[in-house]
């Protein structure tokens, strides 16, 4: 990550990038206690990179991008970005590894979207909230 990452205009989002980069790792940085993942994307329309501080979601090395916003009824900025872009940085701990983002459906999407109820329980709160069904990403290690 040669070029610097904008952070959040979101507080809160901002303070946990902070904390994260600050401290070059993710451990120790928690929402409700449990684990977040920084991803950094490239922005759809700016090509800027972008940190996206997210709840972590993981199985044997892949990471899930869930795109609650909270149950927002429209999609977080970030998921445009992963949509237009789907290379993404992931960085679990002191880890960093790059990887490509693909939007799940059907089976694999309601699997995923389970270990990601499983990793942070409000999700599933959430959906209750939006009609919109809540994205999944897939974000695989880029060969």
């Amino acid at each position: 990550m040669s070029e610097q990452a904008e952070l959040s205009p979101t507080d809160w989002v901002r303070e946990q990038t902070q904390r994260i980069l600050e401290q070059g790792t993710t451990d120790g940085v928690e929402i409700l206690d449990r684990p977040v993942v920084l991803f950094t994307t490239t922005g759809a329309q700016s090509g800027k990179k972008r940190y996206v501080p997210l709840m972590r979601v993981e199985e044997n090395g892949r990471y899930a991008m869930v795109a609650s916003k909270g149950g927002d009824p429209r999609h977080p900025s970030w998921y445009f970005n992963v949509k237009a872009n789907p290379a993404v940085t992931v960085q679990d701990g002191d880890e960093v590894t790059e990887g490509v983002a693909r939007e799940l459906d059907g089976d694999e999407r309601q699997h995923w979207w389970e270990l990601a109820v499983a990793a942070y329980p409000p999700y599933a709160e959430y959906q209750t909230k939006t009609s919109r069904q809540i994205p999944v990403f897939l974000v695989e290690k880029a060969e």
